[in-house]
């Protein structure tokens, strides 16, 4: 295992800390805008849709609009001459289940159907210690969903905090790889990998990656991105 991924979770007081970060931010501390306001947002004309629906890892708790994963990853993509706009759908403290409940809501208020949806929930399903099998019955019913729409996905997966236990984190973290394999869908295994428990990286919840932590994991996946999106 890398080193960033041995101290996926700095210890029980993290996990707490991000419980209650996670189920209600302040308006203060939660600084980019929520989904809804960027609902509202208009295609780049002639070019490609990305549709970041996930939790406050998409959202960018505790960043400004312009350090959020979705905004840093628009303007990678840019960088290599791809016309495209990454339209932030990120409600922070989401659990798998109401993704599932908001997910029609969500593509019908965009003004077309994504070439591309990048798909991160279940990581608070994980900190609540809802059973892995309720996360995977919700998200297949939301890549059940996908695929009626003909909507392509990039499943970005995460892996159990070590201290929810072996049987569980084993439960978990078999989750991601195996809808991928179900559905023929491409997998980003870890989205925090890169950054997480690296303080340089991470926010003070040691959990949030911080302007610098999100420029880290655009890194890593924006090839990704990109390669997705001139197949299609």
């Amino acid at each position: 295992m890398k080193a960033g991924r041995r101290s996926i979770y700095v210890g029980a007081a993290a996990i707490v800390q991000l419980l209650t970060a996670c189920s209600g931010e302040p308006a203060a501390n939660n600084v980019a805008p929520s989904a809804q306001t960027q609902n509202a947002a208009t295609p780049v004309a002639d070019g490609k849709l990305v549709l970041a629906f996930g939790d406050s890892l998409y959202a960018g708790y505790g960043v400004a609009q312009n350090e959020s994963f979705p905004f840093r990853l628009e303007q990678a993509l840019k960088a290599q001459g791809l016309a495209v706009q990454v339209h932030n759908a990120g409600v922070s403290g989401e659990t798998s289940l109401g993704g599932m409940q908001r997910l029609a809501f969500t593509l019908d208020g965009l003004p077309r159907k994504p070439d591309l949806l990048l798909l991160d929930l279940g990581g608070n399903d994980m900190l609540r210690g809802l059973a892995p099998e309720d996360s995977e019955k919700n998200l297949r019913a939301i890549l059940d969903e996908l695929k009626r729409r003909q909507i392509p996905v990039l499943l970005t997966g995460m892996l159990a905090a070590p201290n929810m236990g072996a049987d569980y984190g084993a439960k978990f973290n078999a989750l991601y790889p195996r809808l991928a394999k179900d559905y023929g869908l491409p997998l980003y295994p870890f989205f925090l990998d890169g950054v997480i428990g690296d303080p340089k990286l991470m926010q003070a919840d040691s959990i949030h990656p911080n302007p610098a932590g999100v420029n880290v994991i655009v890194g890593k996946i924006a090839p990704v991105v990109a390669g997705l999106l001139k197949r299609s």
